[in-house]
């Protein structure tokens, strides 16, 4: 199974839907102060390893919130998107690695990080490969934050008739095999955080979910458009017999969007080693 891609016009498309979503999330986890906690001693940088990076959207959230002098490891599969990397943050260094996370995890510089971090990742991979993540992590003593996890719920308004069975066969296309083992889908958080208190981490959460309003701006269509679709075609493709009253709700819901609000359940989760002798957050 190869591992899944994502365009660069789809991650630019949701980056400011992700900043929003996570800037509330971050007030929820009082995430300043616990990564001022977390920060390393005076003189040394931020190392911080961001994984299935993208063309960076997350350093470019993240950076500017740490504050000081950064190295950043950033890690993909995809080298056109990594050739995109970009931010505009001072102090900041950058190296791209492209990498196969389901065959060399292992090999990154887990001892010497700070921070490892990644977002919209967790629920494309599997189960054995989180708990190999959390393993690593836990060897290494290093915290992690991982934004953006969903959790399955899809708040339509105003509501269509199909649109619970739309959501129940995206979820099970989204617990296919992404290029990590199949997918843990809506069920990644609990299993992370089950994961991470085993391995004797302090765990907190907090939602981060988007909020997508067709009648808000010309910026939200885009995004409810290309997530009706996307959703469509994932309904389609796990059930094809399906297909006439499936394109019904795809024909109706971009028939409305400019009338139409929807919430996606995301989840930020913030971790730290309870016994790494560093302040607790």
């Amino acid at each position: 199974m190869s591992a899944a891609r994502f365009s660069a016009d789809w991650l630019g498309l949701r980056e400011p839907f992700d900043a929003a979503a996570r800037d509330k999330a971050a007030t929820r986890l009082c995430l300043g102060t616990r990564l001022a906690a977390l920060r390393p001693p005076p003189g040394i940088p931020w190392r911080v390893i961001d994984l299935a990076c993208g063309t960076g959207a997350n350093l470019r959230w993240l950076a500017p919130r740490l504050g000081g002098p950064q190295e950043w490891l950033m890690v993909d599969h995809d080298d056109g998107l990594l050739r995109q990397v970009r931010h505009a943050v001072a102090g900041v260094s950058i190296v791209r690695q492209r990498l196969d996370l389901m065959t060399s995890l292992d090999t990154l510089p887990w001892h010497a990080a700070h921070l490892v971090t990644a977002s919209a990742l967790l629920d494309l991979v599997g189960n054995p490969w989180l708990h190999r993540l959390v393993a690593i992590c836990a060897s290494a003593r290093v915290p992690l934050l991982l934004a953006l996890s969903v959790d399955g719920r899809h708040i339509w308004s105003p509501e269509d008739a199909l649109d619970a069975q739309i959501a129940a066969l995206f979820a099970a296309h989204q617990r296919r095999d992404k290029g990590l083992g199949p997918a843990l889908g809506s069920q990644a958080v609990a299993t992370l955080r089950s994961a991470l208190r085993d391995a004797g981490y302090g765990v907190v959460q907090a939602r981060s979910d988007w909020r997508v309003d067709g009648r808000r701006s010309a910026a939200d269509a885009p995004l409810l458009k290309s997530l009706i679709d996307g959703m469509a075609d994932a309904a389609m493709e796990q059930d094809p017999g399906q297909a006439t009253a499936l394109r019904g709700w795809q024909s109706r819901r971009l028939a409305r969007v400019v009338q139409t609000r929807l919430r996606v359940g995301h989840v930020d989760v913030l971790a730290w080693p309870s016994a790494s002798g560093r302040a607790e957050p």
